[in-house]
């Protein structure tokens, strides 16, 4: 007689799916299952969440979940998800993809997407680097860091994901890292009930490319370079937040923003309703 083994959260994963793909020591295990435990927990049910992303290897998560999922071309995870939300205001959209896919490839849609308030919860996995296709910098990558395509150290400046959410106008914006995955989790759960644009940065190592270009073997060195210089500080300057692993910078971590204001969703309502009013 055998015996049939289920994964303990076999209603939010699909099993068949399983052992991932993703590398050892790679955060998106602790990621995916942040996720799913925030939709767990939180008051929405599990048929209106739908999960989009777009190239990368964070962009192969929704694989992995038991939902209605939608793997896009790369940078057009937003754009795609703003279509799905307006069809269907009903449904519970999030995006969760790479650095690479939403801030170098797909810039544009999330500046867009914020600046908007569109109805989207939007989960960043930083990495620092294009980890799928051989470590290249990007936006991301912090000044002086080493990649496939800056051996001698990165000399452009980087991007401070919650500091451009933030003034483009987001409802909710939030950074942690996979070694907080309690506080994380807690945070999906609140940007699931905001109406309007919510953002979450997730720092996550990535052994092979970033991780072993910057002098950290393997990725628990980096999750113990999180644990040593992370900060939880809510209430500091965003134009200060930025980060520099080579300088023993400390990084911010925290809810930075919660905010009330008109989503699109809501604008859209109300022209509709001043519409109708017209009409009669």
């Amino acid at each position: 007689m055998t015996t049939e083994i289920t994964h303990p959260k076999h209603e939010l994963l699909r099993d068949e799916r399983f052992p991932h793909i993703w590398c050892p020591g790679c955060g998106l295990g602790i990621v995916l299952q942040s996720y799913i435990n925030a939709i767990e927990k939180s008051s929405t049910s599990i048929e209106d969440n739908v999960l989009v992303s777009g190239i990368g290897c964070t962009a192969r998560l929704p694989g992995y979940t038991n939902l209605d999922t939608y793997h896009t071309t790369h940078g057009r995870a937003i754009a795609f998800a703003t279509g799905m939300k307006i069809a269907n205001p009903s449904l519970k959209v999030t995006v969760i993809s790479g650095d690479g896919d939403l801030f170098n490839i797909g810039g544009n849609h999330f500046i867009h997407a914020a600046r908007r308030n569109m109805d989207l919860t939007v989960i960043c996995v930083n990495n620092f680097n294009y980890g799928m296709t051989g470590g290249q910098h990007g936006s991301t990558t912090p000044t002086s860091s080493k990649s496939a395509s800056t051996p001698y150290g990165n000399i452009e400046a980087s991007f401070n994901l919650p500091y451009i959410a933030a003034a483009l106008g987001a409802s909710f914006v939030a950074r942690w890292t996979v070694m907080h995955p309690r506080q994380f989790t807690k945070s999906i759960q609140k940007a699931l009930d905001v109406r309007g644009f919510s953002f979450i940065e997730v720092l996550s190592p990535c052994p092979p490319n970033f991780g072993k270009l910057n002098g950290f073997v393997d990725g628990f060195a980096e999750m113990e370079f999180y644990r040593k210089y992370s900060v939880v500080n809510e209430k500091a300057n965003l134009e200060d937040i930025w980060i520099d692993p080579h300088h023993g910078k400390e990084i911010v971590l925290g809810e930075f923003v919660n905010r009330k204001k008109p989503s699109y969703l809501m604008r859209e309502e109300e022209l509709i309703n001043s519409l109708k009013g017209v009409k009669q």
